[in-house]
């Protein structure tokens, strides 16, 4: 070994070779294609051996010693030169000719005096995954207990209902705002994803309990496009001079397009049109307050709204009649088919042209073509669903029939049995309870209905991946459709219960429906 360095040679096994032989004067070294060269250069060390491990090569001065060369091997530092021969000579005599051979092979395959690349070597391992922790679910219960908002089911075009009633709002002192507003966009958030609609019931706000003015501002301002989207109507029932005003003043900063979506309700029978007002939980003071309107205006007060479907009769539907009818009634005048014709012609429609649409039965169709749609089936037209060709339709006229049944397709009947299973059963036991209730107590003609549609259901479920509409999607859409109470209008609290029944149907129906057709429970 010399000053001027230390040259290994992989096709030896001899270890190490003093410079001398081989190299040219001057300086300049013939390293054959199996060596590797280490030692002094003035212009730093060989640039081909530190370009195979990424670095740059350094200037003199940055490697410090008499000579501007590597220290590693100084020839006074004996105890340290002869280690590094033992352990050369041992790792020579360890390795297989195999290994040798592979070592010159690739080393000539390479540029001349160039290490290959340890690219074979393993990689270490990656670090664990970060573990996503549940985002908890702000409580809001000191403003819920005052129901100033309320979900109220389906309108008849199968958008969801949200109810904001003004006369349940205490007085400020004893209501935080900004959880009003926090609680407001907690709901909103369940449904945003789908088309929706708003009403807000004005009467009953004063000077007590009204907020201020930089709150509306803000909560203007919070429900940003995400909550605007979708909202398909704001009904704003018996307006006043103070809503008027408020329009004017919000009127420069509110888009056009959301101003369409603004409709003034003057008396509740107006909302006939739109929404089914039985389904609604409309407060005693607002129905008192409409009373006193209608006697104030009866020539043009109606009542409309208080009957039931606008194409039947005061004595008896008209044999044709589909919406709005008992399964008993179609089925007798459907030749004792126990199927629903409309409930047949939607699906058939929509297995063919419907299963991979993205959002069906989440989106709303044209709300003039559902009620045409509906009085041509009412009236004993033929509906040609291929000449109509949109899927959407065919899904929100199927959801409006399962709405507009005098009796829910899970019966009255059974909705107490259905929030005790929710709230006393978990597990298998609610599972078994599930099938007890369906299998068991459920009318013949329902169960066969029921059924027909659950399979059909099934088979929506299979596109999810194209159509996005998983078995809690399709749950959320369906349950207030299949189940609601005599007593009361679908809330946010029962909402609960009932999808998550309706998510079991979907689930497990294999095991749930296993009665056979024409068995009665």
């Amino acid at each position: 070994m010399s000053d001027e360095g230390i040259l290994i040679d992989f096709s030896s096994e001899s270890g190490a070779t003093p410079p001398g032989g081989g190299q040219t004067g001057g300086g300049a070294r013939g390293v054959g294609a199996s060596q590797v060269f280490l030692g002094t250069d003035t212009t730093g060390p060989p640039a081909n051996l530190l370009d195979d491990f990424g670095f740059e090569p350094a200037a003199p001065s940055a490697m410090p010693g008499p000579t501007g060369s590597y220290q590693d091997f100084e020839p006074d530092d004996e105890e340290m030169q002869k280690a590094a021969e033992k352990g050369s000579q041992r790792t020579n005599r360890d390795r297989t000719k195999q290994d040798l051979e592979e070592a010159s092979k690739e080393a000539e395959g390479g540029a001349t005096g160039t290490i290959p690349r340890p690219t074979d070597l393993p990689l270490p391992p990656a670090p664990p995954a970060p573990v996503a922790r549940p985002v908890p679910v702000e409580d809001f219960s000191d403003v819920a207990k005052h129901s100033i908002v309320e979900l109220a089911g389906d309108d008849s075009y199968g958008r969801k209902v949200i109810i904001f009633s003004c006369c349940r709002l205490p007085p400020s002192k004893e209501l935080d705002h900004q959880r009003l507003l926090g609680y407001l966009r907690q709901t909103l958030d369940q449904y945003v994803e789908n088309d929706y609609v708003l009403v807000y019931f004005h009467y009953g706000l004063n000077s007590q309990n009204k907020p201020n003015f930089k709150w509306l501002i803000q909560a203007y301002r919070e429900f940003d496009r995400k909550y605007k989207k979708n909202l398909k109507a704001l009904y704003i029932v018996h307006p006043t001079n103070f809503i008027k005003i408020l329009w004017k003043i919000f009127k420069p900063i509110i888009s056009v397009k959301f101003g369409r979506k603004i409709m003034y309700v003057n008396l509740l029978s107006e909302l006939k049109e739109h929404l089914y007002f039985d389904q609604l939980e409309v407060p005693q003071p607002v129905l008192e307050h409409d009373k006193r309107l209608l006697e104030r205006n009866k020539p043009k007060a109606t009542s409309t709204f208080y009957r039931g479907s606008p194409d039947a009769t005061d004595d008896q539907p008209r044999p044709t009649q589909q919406f709005g009818v008992t399964l008993e009634f179609l089925k007798i005048h459907n030749h004792g088919e126990p199927l629903p014709k409309v409930l047949q012609e939607t699906t058939a429609y929509l297995r063919q042209h419907g299963l991979d649409v993205e959002g069906i039965f989440r989106r709303s169709a044209n709300a003039k073509m559902v009620k045409e749609v509906q009085k041509m089936y009412n009236e004993g037209r033929t509906v040609n669903w291929t000449e109509l060709g949109d899927p959407h339709l065919a899904a929100a006229v199927l959801k409006s029939f399962l709405r507009e049944m005098p009796e829910p397709l899970v019966t009255f009947q059974l909705y107490d049995e259905v929030m005790r299973i929710h709230g006393e059963l978990d597990g298998n036991d609610r599972l078994m309870a599930t099938k007890e209730l369906i299998s068991g107590k459920l009318p013949e003609l329902n169960y066969v209905v029921l059924k027909y549609l659950v399979d059909f259901l099934e088979e929506v479920m299979l596109y999810s991946e194209d159509n996005k509409m998983t078995a809690q999607n399709l749950s959320i859409v369906f349950g207030p459709n299949l189940l609601w109470s005599t007593n009361q209008a679908a809330s946010l609290t029962s909402l609960g219960p009932i999808n998550m029944f309706t998510l079991r149907l979907l689930e497990n129906h294999q095991d749930l429906f296993i009665r056979d057709w024409g068995t009665s429970p």
